[in-house]
């Protein structure tokens, strides 16, 4: 019968870890910053996707027409408004909602600064949006020259919201037109639009003389319940001639960012800072067990030399690795949270922590963490006692 004391093992990872205090230290600071960079390029990256389609989610569609020369939201091209009428031949369509798409220059009221803002023409009276408080406000659109500005526009627009709220006459200029801000929206900006607002048909079109009279650049399709969108798009798709792309909602929001991820190199530079991250924090953990298994090579050699076998000693190592990862994930986490929350108060970009980049964050510090063991046991696999000794 083997002694009470037989199953009890010394934590010998942990002891090797804290025996030096300063040189864990600076290991669980070069992780945590190794995992805050990965944090903030993998947020920023997503950051940039879902804000770019921040507008996209919100349409109340089930399928979406669009011009095949448009590229991305900041550059829609303009396509017969007729293509959109002659969907209504399918059965599955319930109703359809054109959609005019384009940036204009907004002149900050207390500025006179110009800047670029993402401007949404379509008919009050049409569904537009998903938001049940929509249609009461797209009603104060009836009024030519009246538009509903997004109070989450950066702030160099102007203080509009601020003025709106206290019950001030909000009016500016776009292409030198006079508009008066009738209420106001909660879209959000993106990489493509700094700020938005919505207008009717008829203003809109005033404000952008030169666009083609029946051209538009999106169109809205509504399906009734139990349709199959997907066989929808296909039929149509087949009936419209070349000159329009029939995409599902959720091939529309593809689309979207499809153009951020492979036609710019934002998503890549982002990227490739998550990957740099990993391989800085690869070379600090690698340094610090490397030099822990050179430290202790007589103690290891002579665990060797009393029987141990080499398997048992390489989990030491691992052990090492293992608690190296979760210790400096913690704080890397909570930064993470504090400079994710900075971000949105300053960019008002929607960065935030979700479990499946949380998740992923930790897998990478991980995997970092073993990585750099299995190298660092190398040393100790090169090991000889006769040698040592």
């Amino acid at each position: 019968m083997r002694p009470f004391w037989w199953w009890r093992r010394i934590p010998l990872a942990s002891l090797m870890l804290i025996r030096q205090p300063v040189r864990l230290v600076v290991a669980l600071a070069g992780i945590s910053f190794a995992g805050i960079l990965m944090f903030m390029q993998l947020g920023f990256r997503d950051g940039l996707f879902d804000a770019s389609v921040t507008v996209h989610r919100r349409f109340d569609a089930d399928l979406v027409l669009i011009s095949p020369r448009s590229t991305s939201s900041v550059r829609m091209a303009g396509f017969p408004r007729r293509r959109l009428i002659q969907t209504m031949a399918d059965p599955a369509v319930e109703g359809i909602t054109p959609v005019h798409w384009s940036l204009m220059l907004w002149r900050n009221p207390e500025t006179r600064h110009t800047r670029s803002i993402l401007a949404l023409g379509f008919d009050p009276e049409d569904p537009f949006f998903t938001d049940p408080d929509l249609p009461a406000k797209a009603r104060l659109l009836s009024q030519k020259g009246r538009v509903l500005f997004d109070e989450r526009s950066r702030p160099e627009f102007g203080p509009v919201a601020a003025w709106f709220r206290e019950g001030r006459t909000v009016e500016s200029e776009i292409g030198g037109n006079r508009v008066r801000v009738a209420g106001l929206v909660a879209l959000g900006t993106s990489f493509g639009a700094d700020g938005n607002l919505l207008t009717s048909s008829e203003t809109f079109l005033d404000l952008m003389p030169n666009t083609p009279s029946g051209s538009i650049e999106l169109g809205l399709i509504r399906l009734l319940p139990g349709a199959d969108p997907e066989q929808v798009r296909q039929r149509l798709q087949a009936l419209l001639p070349e000159d329009v792309r029939v995409l599902t909602k959720q091939g529309f929001i593809d689309f979207e960012q499809n153009y951020w991820r492979s036609s710019t190199s934002i998503g890549f530079i982002f990227t490739l800072g998550a990957a740099m991250g990993f391989v800085v924090g690869c070379v600090i953990v690698y340094q610090v067990l490397y030099t822990d298994v050179s430290d202790h090579l007589p103690e290891y050699a002579t665990l060797m030399a009393m029987g141990y076998r080499l398997p048992t000693l390489l989990g030491v190592v691992v052990r090492e690795g293992l608690l190296l990862a979760m210790f400096g994930y913690v704080p890397a986490y909570l930064a993470g949270q504090g400079l994710y929350w900075f971000v949105r108060e300053a960019t008002r970009l929607p960065v935030g922590m979700d479990l499946s980049r949380a998740l992923t964050v930790f897998t990478m510090i991980l995997v970092m963490c073993m990585v750099s063991a299995c190298l660092a046991m190398r040393r100790l696999v090169d090991a000889d006692p006769a040698e040592i000794f």
